[in-house]
């Protein structure tokens, strides 16, 4: 048997309407009334919205064809331990900032190696321009900019501290300014966990929460909005 034990939950997700901001392209988060009280007995909306708006979580088959779909995880890999580096100075300095090896040495030097099966969160602030989609995006004739994990870091959290995946509070696990998108792409291939548009990292401790990540099971989906649950002690 295993146990989580709590004093607090914490939700990690942003509310979702029609306003969130939306990478350049993604189709827009619709609502349409299907049926109201007065005419119908009972309130009913459709929705619809990209498999990447929102608080989501990417699935291999986004980056690598005939890899699985965001239906395939099975539940028990979407419990995790994890952990909060706060680069929140680094961010607010430099809005493409690349986070290094040395931000994950200097974050051990202080609360001890990461844990193996971890999930690596990572607090740029950006959680706090969720209401400015212009700010968050953040693009100009350049593309967006916006702080994100450096290749070589996810090379050496999947090798060396063999995490179960990474989260963010900006709109891409990796930097704005990076077409390659070489920290998803090494992390899905291993069917790893990505959360981006993360929130209330701020209330997370450095280490002890419990995540429980919870998705819609769409068929072969390239992601899923989700609802992040944090479990803190």
């Amino acid at each position: 048997m295993q146990r989580i034990e709590f004093r607090k939950v914490i939700d990690l997700s942003h509310i979702i309407s029609p306003d969130i901001p939306l990478w350049p392209g993604d189709p827009p988060v619709t609502f349409d009334e299907v049926a109201s009280p007065e005419k119908d007995g009972y309130y009913l909306r459709r929705f619809a919205m990209g498999e990447h708006s929102a608080t989501h979580m990417n699935a291999p088959n986004s980056f690598h064809p005939n890899a699985i779909g965001i239906d395939a995880y099975e539940p028990a890999s979407l419990v995790r331990p994890a952990v909060v580096i706060d680069l929140r100075i680094q961010a607010r300095d430099n809005p493409d900032y690349v986070i290094g090896i040395q931000d994950i040495e200097k974050w051990e030097q202080a609360h001890g190696r990461i844990d193996q099966g971890s999930v690596v969160l990572f607090y740029t602030g950006w959680q706090t321009l969720w209401d400015d989609p212009r700010r968050f995006i953040n693009a100009d004739d350049k593309g967006p900019h916006f702080p994100g994990i450096g290749a070589a870091t996810t090379t050496f959290l999947l090798e060396q501290r063999r995490i179960a995946g990474v989260g963010i509070d900006t709109h891409g696990a990796d930097p704005g300014q990076d077409t390659v998108y070489a920290t998803n792409s090494q992390i899905l291939a291993n069917e790893g966990i990505v959360l981006e548009c993360l929130t209330n990292l701020d209330q997370l401790p450095a280490k002890g929460t419990t995540l429980v990540i919870g998705v819609l099971r769409l068929k072969k989906g390239s992601g899923s909005p989700v609802s992040v649950m944090a479990f803190v002690p």
